[in-house]
């Protein structure tokens, strides 16, 4: 890491180096996911209340993840509950027979909030402002790598069947995940913030952390530039969840796609990504990055917009709509992530974020409910609520660029 990206530094480089090892397997069998339970016996209605069931359990896990993040440190919370909600979540997921065992699953995956608010106050803490548009545009591409070996799924699955393959891709991530954990935790160092707030949050106890909870809550509550931000998030993590849930069972049993084929539109996502990394990014002036995610959520709409108008069996539509996506998730993730982490402030950085993430998950939790609803409708209507999704957000991030002018 530090030959290949020579800026990155401390606990950015160490977060970083270890990434592939957990989005590698996990864009492997979030591919087929879906479909594994499908096969399993769950109808897309019961698929969609083990999805919320999920994300209510990380409703909880989010509000204690601040505190248990303070309480802890940033390394032990987030060895810890990555250790529970990923590792004993894969093999779980790998066991699985019937309902019975997603739904325990969902329970123990559920738990993944408190890492996810540890990781992100390890990476960011200690990297300037100016650098973390750079980080996070680094774990971008990582994932668009990851995304990169989504094919070897699919020859699992061609080789062994969709059950079969899909429980030796959990294994295979339950190895390769656990590994990370470990690398991470032995090559990173507690922040200077992290060691600073597991005094506070000792001396405080449970009580006053509580308190200092509920005026971090009204200090979200009064911005209303933050908030803006906050809702253009929230809709983003709405429309990955309903796509990331559905856009699986849609190209298979609505569009007729092979099952063998669909890791492939990872794969292309991945490499369009890395184009546009190459080709189009550095040519982004940082005062244009406001107006460039504006036209990355326009194209985001549309591109969904045309998969759910794709014909059956139309292998060019989904290609486009495929291309279309991937451009516009790499001129909007990145730096829609560090304007977050720039809204933030480091003082409040674990309790502020912990919140983002309730209020996210209390607005992204009936998606899956919704999406198994909708898709039982008509299995387009899922992705015209990802379109939507972009649409809405368009109007919030223009009044939110408008109140930072003044």
């Amino acid at each position: 890491m530090r030959t290949f990206f020579p800026r990155l530094k401390g606990n950015s480089r160490g977060c970083l180096a270890f990434e592939p090892l957990f989005l590698i397997p996990y864009s492997m069998f979030a591919t087929y996911a879906t479909i594994y339970m499908h096969e399993l016996g769950l109808s897309e209605t019961q698929i969609g209340w083990v999805t919320t069931l999920t994300l209510v359990v990380q409703v909880f896990s989010s509000f204690l993840s601040g505190y248990l993040t303070d309480r802890m440190g940033r390394k032990a919370a987030l060895l810890t509950f990555d250790l529970i909600s990923w590792s004993a979540g894969t093999l779980l997921w790998a066991a699985s027979q019937n309902i019975w065992f997603f739904i325990a699953a969902a329970f123990i995956n559920g738990l993944q909030r408190v890492p996810h608010t540890a990781f992100y106050c390890l990476l960011v803490e200690d990297t300037e402002p100016r650098e973390r548009t750079y980080v996070f545009t680094l774990l971008q591409v990582i994932g668009v790598i990851g995304g990169l070996f989504a094919p070897l799924g699919g020859l699992l699955v061609h080789a062994y069947g969709m059950v079969s393959g899909v429980r030796i891709m959990y294994v295979l991530a339950f190895i390769l995940m656990t590994a990370q954990f470990l690398g991470r935790h032995y090559t990173t160092r507690e922040t200077e913030m992290g060691l600073r707030k597991k005094r506070e949050a000792r001396e405080l106890g449970l009580q006053a952390s509580l308190q200092d909870y509920m005026a971090t809550l009204r200090a979200v509550l009064a911005d209303r530039g933050l908030l803006l931000m906050f809702g253009v998030y929230i809709l983003f993590n709405f429309q990955m969840t309903i796509k990331g849930t559905y856009l699986s069972l849609y190209l298979a049993d609505d569009l007729g796609m092979d099952e063998g084929l669909i890791s492939m539109v990872p794969a292309v996502s991945s490499v369009v990504m890395l184009l546009v990394l190459w080709l189009v990014m550095p040519r982004i002036p940082e005062r244009l990055t406001n107006r460039t995610m504006l036209w990355g959520f326009v194209l985001s709409a549309v591109s969904n917009g045309m998969l759910a108008l794709s014909p059956a069996g139309s292998l060019g539509w989904i290609a486009v709509s495929t291309v279309l996506s991937a451009g516009a998730m790499m001129i909007t993730a990145p730096y829609l992530e560090a304007a977050v982490a720039n809204a933030i402030d480091d003082e409040r950085r674990a309790k502020m974020f912990a919140i983002l993430s309730v209020l996210v998950l209390l607005a992204v939790s009936p998606s899956g409910i919704i999406g198994g609803w909708t898709y039982s409708i008509d299995p387009q209507l899922p992705i015209w609520l990802a379109a939507g999704a972009f649409a809405l957000s368009v109007p919030l991030l223009i009044a939110g660029g408008k109140r930072a002018e003044h």
